[in-house]
């Protein structure tokens, strides 16, 4: 029986890597992870998997006087936007467009830093498993969702330690799937199903996914 909190995200990965490892995937699934908090869970999948990793980076919109407040997300030329908080609010094109700007340049410094100069997965006829430490709203998922859509692979899956049941059933309109190992109630943040919350960082990120790009020399073709 699965017990919370969780240790930490690699504990958490392990088990969800365990749950998608009973599953039958396709053999050229590959796992995306939304950086940086879903990275060290996504590697441990991964490995259960014995499947590539790369990531999808997100940017939340916040909005301007208030950035924690997201109005919308970015991933690559995805946009996902919520018109009714925005017209609420009165955030004019104008603000918007220098958000999104901003986030965007952000989003292209991560992707490079994260990658190191390495192509993206080739995505098309794929099983494509994205993975986060968990789901609150599930916002930048959607985004991540829609974006890899784009790329045409055959299925799309999200899977997360924990989640709200309204962002699972949100995402479940967007993805093939939507696999959380617990939906607790109530649900006000993801962190509070954690006992180590840390942030990762950059650093740790990177050197995750030049871990895994050595036990999978090829993971683009």
């Amino acid at each position: 029986m699965l017990k919370l909190p969780f240790q930490d995200r690699v504990q958490a990965g392990r088990l969800l890597g365990a749950e998608l490892a009973t599953r039958e995937l396709a053999a050229n699934t590959v796992v995306l992870a939304l950086p940086r908090g879903g990275v060290p869970v996504a590697a441990e999948v991964a490995e259960a998997l014995k499947a590539p990793l790369d990531v999808v980076v997100v940017r939340k919109l916040g909005v301007p006087w208030q950035p924690e407040l997201a109005m919308g997300a970015i991933a690559g030329a995805t946009r996902v936007l919520d018109h009714r908080l925005i017209r609420e609010l009165g955030v004019s094109d104008e603000e918007l467009e220098g958000v999104v700007a901003r986030e965007t340049l952000e989003m292209e410094r991560r992707e490079r830093l994260y990658r190191g100069g390495l192509p993206a997965l080739h995505l098309r006829g794929r099983t494509v498993v994205l993975v986060d430490d968990g789901l609150a709203t599930g916002s930048t998922m959607v985004a991540a969702a829609r974006h890899v859509r784009g790329a045409h692979p055959q299925r799309v899956i999200v899977a997360v330690p924990v989640a709200s049941s309204e962002a699972c059933g949100r995402l479940r309109a967007e993805a093939d799937e939507c696999i959380s190992l617990a939906l607790p109630e109530p649900f006000y943040a993801v962190g509070e199903w954690y006992l180590d919350f840390r942030q990762t960082t950059d650093a740790e990120v990177q050197e995750i996914l030049r871990c895994s790009r050595s036990l999978a020399p090829s993971p683009a073709k």
